[in-house]
């Protein structure tokens, strides 16, 4: 097995999943859904789902039926993520070399 050539193909189909499950920006309220696309997409390694969808298959699971159970899970990872770089936690100004969600979009939207 080729574990980067298997990566890369689950992190591929996380985001495409990721993208057909988030509102597009042009939807209203057009800011909260820049925000949540921008945090969700701002890169990563996807481990988290990618070890649902294995874990899935492992036991012989579908994995198309966990994908949508594996990108709430990813979902769930970046909000902890944003909190934690609101001022009144980490006050964090940049994550993965990118201004954070706060920064870009206030901290209500963040919220």
């Amino acid at each position: 097995m080729d574990l980067k050539a298997y990566m890369k193909e689950q992190c591929a189909r996380v985001d495409a999943a990721l993208d057909r499950f988030l509102p597009r920006e042009t939807v209203l309220p057009h800011s909260l859904h820049r925000a949540m696309r921008y945090s969700v997409f701002a890169g990563g390694k996807r481990v988290r789902p990618i070890l649902m969808l294995a874990a899935c298959q492992a036991v012989g699971g579908d994995t198309e039926r966990a994908v949508p159970a594996a990108c709430a899970m990813e979902m769930i990872h970046t909000y902890s993520l944003i909190h934690d770089d609101l001022p009144a936690m980490d006050d964090d100004d940049f994550r993965r070399g990118n201004p954070t969600s706060h920064k870009v979009f206030g901290e209500a939207i963040a919220i």
